[in-house]
């Protein structure tokens, strides 16, 4: 594992990959503290643009659901009523009342963390996805679960306590929350604003807001899973198929279903199990939004000269 960027929250990767990963959780006090793109300055800015909107937001509390309309709120736009808009009083009340903010896929709307993710994704070779839990004190937002990825927890401000429990036997296991007899703990800690902890693929896994209002960016990254290695199977069998697209005739399906049977045995025949896997991380790689432009718009303007030279609202009514 060679990965420069995660080095800054778990010191040596390779020290990381043979003591920790996907073997058991951990926690990491880097020097200076982790440094994560996302603030909670973040978090009130986009607040406070009023576009932030579903799904990339949720409130929620352990015990009991909230509806949508207890934090969200519709906007008129272009005399039209769109709805599922952050309300950003509605929001911060139900902090007050204990209720957990989540903020979901930072990195497809703030382009620090998108950049970040970006190096960190390739470096890894798995997708790697960002959320912000925000967490009153003695609160908790999210019942013990497991989480179909790695994760590692960086604490942006406050405290948080996480009790972290076995991983599952094997491979046949569901993420989300556990239900039934909970399985036997093997980390207890509190994360302090500027540490990390590391939680493996499908440990289970809860927290409560310890001390000060607790904010955290989780970076989960994304392993394949069968119905991803299934469809890159399909993909992969599928070039230079060469059979009828409608069959005319009982005669013409069989010949078609025939030279498709052959063609696939002969493709899996040659395939190995490194080419498929790889192939469904980069499926995965390709979902995520890429690395901003390097040359922004201000930038644009300014190497043009300015408005007369660019075109851009030199026409009436502007854009």
């Amino acid at each position: 594992m060679h990965s420069p960027t995660l080095a800054a929250w778990v010191g040596d990767p390779a020290d990381f990959a043979a003591a920790y990963w996907r073997r058991r959780p951990g926690v990491f006090r880097p020097e200076g503290g982790a440094r994560s793109p996302f603030t909670l300055a973040d978090v009130d800015a986009a607040l406070a643009t009023g576009f932030l909107s579903e799904p990339y937001l949720e409130m929620a509390r352990a015990e009991e659901p909230l509806g949508r309309d207890s934090y969200l709120a519709p906007r008129t736009v272009n005399q039209a009523r769109h709805g599922g808009f952050a309300d950003e009083r509605r929001i911060r009340a139900l902090l007050d009342e204990g209720a957990t903010l989540l903020m979901r896929r930072v990195d497809q709307w703030h382009g620090p963390t998108r950049d970040l993710l970006a190096r960190l994704s390739g470096e890894l070779g798995l997708a790697v996805e960002a959320f912000c839990f925000v967490t009153p004190p003695g609160t908790q937002g999210v019942p013990l679960h497991r989480d179909d990825a790695d994760v590692l927890v960086l604490q942006l401000n406050g405290a948080k306590s996480w009790h972290v429990a076995e991983g599952p036997a094997d491979g046949n296991w569901e993420h989300g929350r556990v239900g039934g007899e909970p399985p036997a703990e093997v980390l207890r800690t509190t994360l302090r604003a500027g540490e990390v902890l590391y939680i493996p693929r499908g440990f289970a896994h809860e927290a409560v807001g310890s001390e000060g209002l607790s904010v955290h960016l989780s970076l989960t990254v994304r392993e394949v899973h069968k119905g991803d290695l299934f469809r890159s199977l399909q993909k992969l069998t599928a070039r230079g198929m060469a059979v009828e697209t409608r069959p005319l005739d009982d005669a013409a399906v069989l010949a078609a279903a025939a030279a498709m049977l052959d063609h696939v045995r002969a493709v899996v025949a040659a395939l190995e199990p490194e080419e498929l896997v790889g192939h469904a991380r980069r499926a995965k790689l390709a979902e995520l939004p890429a690395p901003r432009a390097p040359i922004s718009l201000s930038a644009l303007a300014a190497g043009s000269g300015g408005p007369e030279r660019s075109g851009i609202g030199t026409h009436a009514g502007g854009i």
